[in-house]
């Protein structure tokens, strides 16, 4: 058991590394649509590029949304309308007329005149033949009309027949013209504004329903295709009727919702992919970014950032597929780059692209867009911390999402006349989303504990509490870390490292001697050496215990381990060889450990540049007469003693870059100790 639980222990790491790549799996394969996906790409009147294609299962010819739409207004023209008919309001208002009529009318000779009286009750029965409506309904005059009475008996009419509340106007004048009347029109007009009452009402339950019924009997496809017909074949133009079968054949596909048969069967296929494509990540790191790789921390920032831009980009999509491009994932790249490089930021978003691939519609396009896009990020975008950078890489991503777009949009559709000017809005929108890096990245650095350039420029300030306290207590060190600092700078300009943090790291190197200021030469500014009164071994320990006491005060103060790792090597496993040599002088049986430092060696260009630079300026200050044959072989002897010591074993340093560093130093040197003339006084 005890030799079980050890074994996970040593391998708790690697163990780590699976349930995250398991994990990680798991929630992107969840988050990916649960339906088939049409496997061919195509665009109306362009050639059919792949293999001929046969109809894989029967599958009907569905409709298109204009056709559809068409057939829903025609049904929806053709559907009847209903009306609720009061029987009883043309009695009354018959009686109402009579009554009217004769008060209306009082000369007994016009009273008497039945003709009189017969026009007014023909147009009564004329505009209550069908009936008089409540209000004005914007229906077409060959709309069907269904009359209700209260026993729900029908008639069936037109629109165009029933009469509007005002409409027994033009009724009643060509009745009276007809009779030879027409004298008397404002008197019976005045007359049937009192007495005409409306008696239609529309019934909006049954017209409804009567719409309802007839859009539901609308049929969405037309015809159908049988297994293994051919479809269509290669070279063929799509369009027309062949258009018609391939689209329903990609909308059967993405409708297919997964189901018991084979639901366990694609899971397994997307996992697959999905695996393939992480593994494919982890190797990369365990090859080319060992130190990334055996970092448990940073290999699951690295996996959440991934998962996080599928997550952004499937909620987008399940919302509304139109605005995929406002999620701006060229922020990937940028916080990749960051925190880590160049080259594995670009990786990550690429592997990204690939599988967004799976979810997104026109996956060629996407994928062609968003990976020129992150390409020019990591091209563009140097020196994050300067706020102007990446204002200026934003704008020049956002104009090669808009070129590229429009190119795609040209070759698809052959013109430019239904370009929506829209869609490059979005690219604006997503473009203005990427600048959310900046507190992105400083989100990340409190909740992984990692260090970015804009964390590397404000420890730089000489002002920081750590480095005022340096000055204060070790001024001597403190001088010294900013000539180094100057130095190891320009040596990684030289050579392409990392210029800002290899700056940090010399500032910070030997904040372990404020511990002990006055045992360090350039600190002994009275000539008073408190070694004279020390052995050699506590003099050696002293020296050696520097690089530990600033270990300790670097973590209380909450420096990042990437700065503390120029404290740990900046001395490697060298010797403290002039306490050895006088301890060897008084004891042959002096050991060389007990005068080592502990290490780590430089395992990095940076830190192996540091610990040149430092050797080679602390030396300096005891050149008598410097000239520049002298600064040569100075700095020649001290380098070359150091790679036979093989200090940079372990530091992916070349030896070219060894030489090039080395004429930065000469250069520096004689800069520096160059002497002036002497003006008289």
């Amino acid at each position: 058991m005890n030799d079980l639980i050890n074994k996970w222990y040593k391998n708790h790491a690697l163990l780590y590394k699976v349930l995250l790549f398991l994990t990680t799996t798991f929630l992107i394969v969840y988050l990916f649509p649960k339906s088939g996906k049409f496997r061919y790409d195509f665009d109306k009147g362009k050639p059919w590029q792949s293999e001929s294609l046969l109809a894989p299962f029967d599958f009907a010819i569905q409709k298109s949304s204009e056709e559809i739409q068409q057939e829903r207004i025609e049904a929806s023209n053709k559907s009847a309308v209903y009306f609720d008919i009061d029987t009883s309001v043309k009695t009354a208002v018959l009686k109402a007329y009579s009554e009217k009529f004769k008060t209306s009318f009082a000369d007994s000779i016009v009273n008497r005149n039945r003709g009189l009286f017969a026009v007014g009750k023909s147009t009564i029965e004329d505009i209550y033949q069908f009936g008089v409506l409540d209000e004005d309904y914007e229906y077409l005059g060959d709309k069907t009309v269904i009359l209700l009475d209260a026993q729900r008996q029908y008639a069936e009419t037109q629109f165009s027949n029933l009469t509007k509340l005002d409409g027994f106007r033009g009724v009643l004048e060509s009745n009276l013209s007809g009779s030879g009347l027409k004298q008397f029109d404002a008197t019976f007009i005045s007359i049937f504004f009192d007495i005409v009452k409306p008696n239609l009402r529309l019934n909006s339950s049954f017209t409804e329903q009567a719409l309802e019924e007839r859009l539901e009997s609308i049929s969405t496809v037309r015809g159908s295709i049988e297994k293994g017909t051919l479809i269509i074949s290669k070279g063929e133009i799509v369009e027309g009727e062949k258009y018609d079968e391939l689209r329903s054949l990609e909308s059967e596909y993405e409708s297919q919702v997964w189901n018991e048969s084979n639901y366990n069967l694609i899971v397994f296929a997307y996992a697959l992919l999905v695996a393939l494509a992480l593994l494919m990540l982890l190797l990369f790191l365990r090859k080319y970014r060992i130190e990334v790789f055996l970092d448990n921390t940073k290999v699951t920032f690295i996996f959440f950032n991934i998962l996080l831009m599928i997550l952004l980009t499937t909620l987008i999509i399940n919302y509304n597929s139109q605005y995929v491009y406002v999620v701006p994932l060229c922020i990937l790249p940028l916080v990749l780059k960051a925190f880590f490089d160049a080259r594995l930021g670009l990786f990550a978003h690429v592997l990204t692209v690939l599988l967004l691939g799976f979810i997104v519609s026109n996956s060629y396009e996407y994928m062609f867009l968003q990976i020129i896009a992150g390409i020019v990020t990591i091209l563009t975008v140097s020196e994050l911390y300067k706020r102007a950078n990446l204002f200026i890489s934003v704008g020049q991503i956002t104009l090669i999402y808009i070129i590229a777009y429009f190119a795609f949009y040209v070759i698809h559709e052959g013109n430019i006349t239904n370009l929506d000017p829209r869609t490059f809005g979005l690219f604006v929108l997503c473009g203005l989303a990427t600048l959310f890096v900046q507190p992105l990245i400083y989100i990340y650095e409190k909740l992984f504990g990692l260090v970015s350039d804009v964390s590397l420029l404000e420890l730089s300030d000489t002002n920081t509490k750590l480095l005022k306290e340096l000055s204060n207590k070790a001024p001597g060190t403190f001088h010294h870390s900013l000539n180094v600092a100057n130095l190891a700078e320009a040596s990684a300009n030289e050579i392409g490292a990392n210029a800002m943090l290899i700056r940090v790291g010399a500032l910070y190197h030997d904040i372990g001697k404020m511990k002990n200021p006055t045992y360090f030469t350039e600190n002994q500014a009275t000539g008073i050496n408190p070694h004279d009164e020390l052995s050699s071994r506590e003099s050696a320990k002293i020296i050696i215990d520097h690089v530990l006491d600033g270990i300790e005060i670097a973590k209380k103060n909450n420096l990042p381990d990437r700065v503390i790792d120029f404290i740990r090597t900046h001395h490697g496993t060298s010797m403290v060889y002039y306490f050895y040599r006088k301890e060897k002088d008084i004891n042959d049986d002096a050991k060389e450990d007990d005068f080592r430092y502990p290490g780590p060696q430089p395992f990095s260009k940076e830190t192996a540049i540091l610990m040149m630079c430092d050797s080679v300026e602390a030396a300096s200050k005891s050149l008598k007469e410097p000239t520049t044959t002298k600064i040569d072989k100075f700095v020649e002897s001290i380098i070359s003693k150091q790679m036979e010591d093989g200090q940079f074993l372990n530091a992916n340093i070349t030896f070219k870059e060894i030489q090039s560093i080395k004429k930065v130093l000469k250069t520096k040197l004689a800069n520096i100790f160059h002497l002036r003339i002497e003006y008289p006084e």
